[in-house]
């Protein structure tokens, strides 16, 4: 999946994939995870977000994930 760099102190770039619904997330680490059954106004929320870290620490992390990388 391809991904966006973002300016974040948490998080390094994202991707979504609007058919599958999946979320793509790379850390500062270089930790990479996908979050399944993402719906889009949530990722566009994340995108426009104030703080891409504090959305995405609020509304997405702990969900149903895997670890890619």
């Amino acid at each position: 999946m391809d991904r966006e760099s973002v300016s974040s102190s948490l998080l390094d770039s994202v991707g979504y994939d609007p058919n599958e619904q999946v979320l793509e997330v790379e850390l500062q680490d270089g930790s990479v995870y996908q979050y399944i059954d993402v719906p889009e106004e949530t990722y566009r929320g994340l995108m426009d977000a104030d703080s891409l870290g504090r959305d995405f620490n609020a509304y997405i992390r702990g969900h149903n994930y895997h670890r890619i990388r």
